[in-house]
């Protein structure tokens, strides 16, 4: 008896071992595609036993690279004739371009699962030209699996059709009608009707002209919930999340840019002996439904000091420490926090007295998403090392911000210092005479003035000789000339310290990128070396953030006599860093890349005449 106990025992373990399903790896690649086309290519793990390392992404010739992996996962359970069959699978997409019709062979791809390694089998596939693709198919077509046919059977449809109302997305609004600088989160969702979908890429980046993006989060997997739309209910995902802060009033057309979409559908399928369950593909090309953002102006007039902050803040500042010397770093810690637009904040100009060397100051923004906004603390320091002994006054400061849910423009008082410095030990300039101290002690005791020995010489008056009387129309009017040449030139000074201005904040803003590139912190580099470029090249060509596109940025490199290598290589690092924002899961294949190049660039417009 114990023997048949124990030969049962083994032979339920053999059923199980050889019913196990086991780990595999294969590739999709595209079917009929043209050249200039964008396609996706798909590594999919069959019953993954571990963890996935990081798949790199295979080097195609003739195509170029544009993201991935996007990262889908699926499983599958059915009973038939009373036997359980189970599968799951995780797919990692990749979004290539086709650059030119031909043959591209795609090599071996390894995979290492758990510490184990697995590897694609070789394929190829053929880019046709346009016009011969558009012959042979009408859309996108089904992608054609390198594993070969199980055998036998024939499917009920050999294609089947996606309707516009059972898979679409859609740009959504916390709010249509806002303020200049207001902050409003914009959603980029996907809607399906069975929510059977693969795998999903950005094949172009959203367009949101007009509006400073902060990103929130692009989700690496498809997370579904139900949402009901016109009456009918769907699988919904949101997919892309930003906060968006518009910088001019009027309409705003947001478009949510273009997507590849790999969707699916299981059937049965007749063999010899049973039917058994398949699963077809389909790839689709999908843009968001476009909405409109109504902006507000800003009222008029605005008041002095208001320098763009829009939200609900309040600001202080504080003295570091309570001695002050001669010739020695003292700082002033400015504090703003609130929520709005508090990470797009200009620092204050402080009243420091002219005896003061005062440095650039340093900024620190900290802030989170609180609800449709941001909230948080952006800290100034400001250095200053004070030159003369004395009694000095620190001037106090309006800090000024309108109120979105008020409508009206707030006035937050920040009081100044007086602040008495005394002499240094450790003086490093030259030693000061008792005739400035003096001075800068402001007292009405004044030296004597040396060589006053005819006290009682009778005194000759200015006023009194011809010489003045000639002499002083001509001074007025020469005033009036230089006054009238000193305001025809204030804007052109403006421009002139903007222009100065620009390789500076564009230095500082690179090595901000260049920590967080070191840190591995991908999402925030892009976004960081993004603003470094549009703030440099705004201020550089005096292109307001307003009307920051392609156009202007190509028209303004051409007129100044920048190379086309430039101006082609300055539109590529924007577009990859605005690409790469919108991608999940970042390496640092290209960052380092980027990075020179951008350092680059900056030195060549910088060259420019």
């Amino acid at each position: 008896m114990k023997i048949r106990q124990f030969i049962s025992f083994c032979a339920l373990i053999f059923v199980v071992a050889v019913g196990a399903a086991q780990t595999s790896v294969e590739v999709s690649l595209p079917r009929n595609v043209a050249a200039g086309d964008r396609f996706s290519l798909t590594v999919t793990v069959n019953n993954p036993e571990g963890r996935v390392a990081d798949i790199a992404a295979p080097t195609l010739s003739g195509c170029t690279f544009l993201g991935g992996p996007g990262v889908s996962t699926s499983s599958y359970t059915s009973i038939i004739n009373g036997r359980m069959q189970s599968s799951k699978s995780t797919g990692y997409t990749f979004t290539y371009q086709a650059d030119k019709e031909g043959t591209v062979k795609v090599p071996q791809i390894d995979v290492t699962v758990d510490g184990k390694s697995y590897s694609t089998q070789p394929g190829q596939f053929t880019v046709m030209a346009a016009s011969q693709s558009r012959q042979r198919q009408g859309g996108w077509g089904s992608p054609s699996p390198s594993r070969p046919s199980q055998g036998g059977g024939t499917s009920t449809s050999s294609d089947f059709q996606v309707g516009a109302n059972d898979l679409f997305m859609r740009v959504a609004l916390s709010a249509n009608n806002v303020y200049e600088q207001q902050a409003v989160e914009c959603s980029i969702k996907l809607y399906s009707i069975n929510g059977q979908v693969n795998s999903l890429a950005a094949a172009s980046i959203p367009a949101f002209d007009g509006c400073l993006i902060e990103v929130i989060g692009t989700p690496s997997t498809i997370d579904w919930h139900s949402e009901t739309v016109n009456g009918k209910d769907y699988y919904a995902a949101t997919i892309y999340r930003a906060l968006l802060y518009p910088q001019r009033s009027g309409d705003i057309t947001l478009s949510g840019g273009e997507y590849n979409v790999r969707v699916y559908r299981q059937m049965l399928v007749q063999d010899f002996f049973a039917a058994r369950p398949v699963m077809q593909e389909k790839d689709l090309t999908i843009k968001p439904h476009s909405t409109v953002l109504h902006v507000r102006a800003l009222p008029e007039p605005r008041p002095a000091g208001f320098s763009g902050a829009v939200g609900s803040f309040k600001a202080s500042a504080r003295l570091v420490g309570n001695t002050f010397k001669t010739n020695e770093a003292s700082s002033m810690i400015y504090t703003i926090e609130g929520t709005g637009n508090i990470k797009f904040l200009t620092e204050p100009a402080m009243d420091f007295p002219s005896e003061f060397e005062v440095y650039d100051p340093h900024v620190e923004t900290q802030a989170r998403v609180s609800g449709h906004n941001m909230t948080g603390t952006q800290t100034i320091e400001y250095t200053f090392v004070p030159q003369s002994v004395g009694a000095f006054t620190i001037g106090s400061h309006d800090f000024v911000y309108f109120n979105p849910s008020k409508g009206e423009y707030v006035t937050e008082k920040v009081d100044g210092f007086e602040i008495k410095v005394e002499k240094g030990t450790d003086v490093s300039h030259a030693a000061v005479s008792s005739k400035s101290d003096i001075q800068a002690k402001n007292t009405d005791i004044h030296h004597i003035k040396p060589g006053a020995d005819r006290p009682s010489a009778k005194p000759v008056y200015v006023a009194a000789q011809a010489v003045y009387w000639a002499v002083y129309p001509l001074l007025m009017v020469l005033v009036a000339i230089g006054l009238w040449f000193a305001l025809k030139r204030r804007g052109a000074d403006v421009r002139e310290r903007r222009l100065n201005r620009a390789g500076k904040v564009a230095r500082k803003r690179l090595a901000g990128a260049g920590k967080f590139l070191r840190s591995n912190q991908f999402e925030q580099f892009y976004a960081e070396l993004l603003r470094a470029m549009q703030t440099y090249l705004g201020d550089k060509f005096m292109i307001p953030a307003s009307q920051m596109n392609r156009e202007k940025i190509v028209g303004a490199l051409g007129e100044h006599g920048a190379s086309e290598e430039t101006v082609g290589e300055v539109i590529r690092i924007i577009d990859e860093c605005e690409m790469a924002r919108y991608t999940p899961n970042l390496t640092s294949e290209n960052a380092d890349k980027i990075f020179e190049s951008a350092r680059s660039c900056i030195n060549n417009i910088e060259n420019l005449k």
